[in-house]
């Protein structure tokens, strides 16, 4: 059997820079046209969105069709929450609000398998093609292929971020700009200079222990997050396209409305 490798990882390994699409719709047909439109990855959601367990493996299977990664954010949980999009099939999982090397290690013990953590085996799901891999294969692909991702996006998760990012078995972080700025009293201040070193920490943390850093969004100007260390970048979302695009084409009818020489004469219900 044929096993697939992350884009993400393997882009890393040759030098580039991967993009990932944060994606709130439920529609798999979006992420199909994310993988037409180029990008590397989708990010999928459990912890803010309303998908159901069906809904996101067909997202999945729709990002598989095109060659392009899966990120899930899982629901802040346990051990089920967190392996169901890897035996789904999902590229990976980005864990929120993660705060201390004790939980990170945690995660990394539920999700790997053997010699790196403990997590049960099954090989019944689309991750082990239905029992058709082989079980060594299948361990083994896992473990190299399979993305975790930690998020660090609180005070008290940066004060551990060091300690979080020396833990083995894991392969990145993502920053989260937002919930950090709300939780020091500066919400929606990306700029704010407490956000801006938090976010340099961050990639300090990934750069001195091995692991990428991820970034949330264009949150700074790109050259500054690269040069910090950012490797793996948000490039938005598709709800923000679908309102940028209706928001444009409204403002273009009402231009051509409010140009017009002529009046618009009433129109009369033959019923009134």
């Amino acid at each position: 059997m044929k096993t697939r490798a992350s884009r993400i990882l393997q882009l890393l390994v040759d030098g580039k820079l991967p993009t990932v699409l944060k994606i709130n719709l439920a529609d798999p047909r979006v992420i199909e046209i994310a993988g037409l439109c180029g990008v590397d990855s989708v990010w999928l959601c459990q912890e803010h969105v309303p998908n159901d367990w069906l809904s996101l493996e067909n997202q999945i299977r729709a990002a598989r069709l095109h060659n392009i990664d899966s990120l899930v954010r899982v629901s802040r949980g346990g051990y089920s929450d967190y392996i169901r999009p890897l035996e789904a099939d999902a590229t990976g999982i980005i864990v929120p609000h993660v705060a201390s090397e004790d939980e990170a290690r945690q995660i990394v013990d539920w999700v790997r398998f053997k010699p790196i953590g403990q997590r049960a085996l099954d090989g019944g799901n689309g991750d082990g093609q239905f029992c058709l891999l082989p079980v060594e294969e299948y361990l083994a692909h896992s473990n190299r292929e399979r993305l975790i991702i930690l998020q660090i996006e609180s005070p008290e998760a940066l004060e551990n971020v060091e300690k979080i990012a020396a833990v083995p078995g894991f392969n990145g972080l993502l920053f989260g700009p937002g919930d950090f700025s709300h939780r020091i009293g500066k919400a929606g201040q990306l700029g704010a200079p407490e956000v801006v070193a938090a976010r340099k920490r961050v990639a300090a943390a990934c750069r001195k222990h091995g692991k990428f850093a991820m970034s949330a969004g264009l949150i700074a100007p790109f050259p500054e997050l690269v040069d910090e260390g950012y490797r793996v970048f948000g490039v938005g979302a598709d709800v923000v396209g679908l309102v940028g695009y209706v928001q444009q084409r409204i403002a273009l009818i009402q231009s051509h409305i409010s140009a017009l020489a002529i009046a618009i004469p009433p129109l009369h219900s033959p019923y009134s």
